[in-house]
């Protein structure tokens, strides 16, 4: 793999991973759709594939550092505010269950069965129905515009069953995640701010479950390309993060999903004609 498409491919995964787009959907189309030369069944792809979430996942610890430093205080501290570190701790734990346990179990299964990318165009397609029920939902909820300390667990792990439709090459995991939150009773921006935080130890632990066949490879099938792609995906999640988060704090009203939910129409169909074509 050369350097311009393996900075391409970290920027894609920088960007799509935080975006409601389907970083896994984008991952399956773009290199069959443009006749991209990368084999992703090629011993190497494996670690670069790692690294480049490595540096997503230190992207978002970087972001909501406050977050986690709270959280730690919660788990190692006492006085005031270690109540509602504990209670944030739990939240992300409760939520983050039932992608560990699809994972374990289906994952394979899934992801075999879905990825291929006309597949994955079209679930992308479907992704933005999500993102447009998302909003639906929202405005029917009785509890709508909530403030992240008030999520309860049981509104955790509903935010945590929806993300794992990003099991799905095509379908979002934030914005599953996000439509789980509006479902629940969130403000967009706490909405999206939840759905970060969950997605840390997600990626973390997806990029450590693959670590040991990394290792098993000749020098660890690292690379400084591997590494500097990586850098570049971490620089590009923080800035989807930044722009994300400003975004949803200023558009909290109706709709504000509508953007992304073109997006995906638009490209999951174009995608769906082009591969169709061929």
């Amino acid at each position: 793999m050369t350097a311009f498409y393996a900075y391409a491919l970290a920027i894609v995964q920088g960007v799509t991973e935080l975006f409601p787009i389907s970083s896994l959907g984008h991952a399956v189309i773009l290199a069959p759709l443009f006749g991209w030369p990368v084999d992703q069944k090629a011993p190497a792809f494996l670690p670069f594939v790692v690294i480049l979430h490595v540096g997503t996942a230190t992207a978002l610890l970087l972001y909501f550092w406050r977050d986690w430093l709270f959280v730690l205080r919660g788990i190692f501290g006492r006085g005031e505010g270690v109540r509602d570190a504990r209670h944030l701790l739990l939240l992300i734990v409760v939520a983050t269950i039932p992608a560990v346990v699809v994972g374990l179990v289906l994952e394979k299964a899934v992801r075999n069965l879905f990825a291929s990318p006309f597949l994955a165009a079209l679930f992308l397609v479907v992704n933005g129905f999500v993102l447009v029920a998302g909003d639906r939902l929202r405005r029917r909820s009785s509890r709508s515009g909530m403030e992240l300390k008030a999520l309860d667990l049981r509104g955790a792990l509903v935010i945590g069953v929806w993300q794992c439709l990003a099991f799905i090459p095509g379908i979002s995991r934030s914005g599953a995640a996000m439509v789980g939150g509006l479902v629940t009773g969130l403000a967009y921006s706490s909405a999206a701010h939840f759905s970060f935080l969950i997605a840390t130890p997600v990626i973390a632990g997806a990029a450590v479950l693959e670590v040991p066949k990394m290792m098993a490879l000749p020098d660890h099938g690292l690379s400084g390309l591997a590494i500097t792609a990586g850098v570049v995906a971490g620089i590009t999640a923080w800035l989807s993060t930044a722009f994300l988060m400003r975004y949803f704090r200023r558009h909290n009203f109706d709709d504000a999903m509508v953007p992304f939910a073109i997006y995906c129409w638009v490209a999951g169909a174009a995608a769906m004609l082009w591969l169709g074509l061929r």
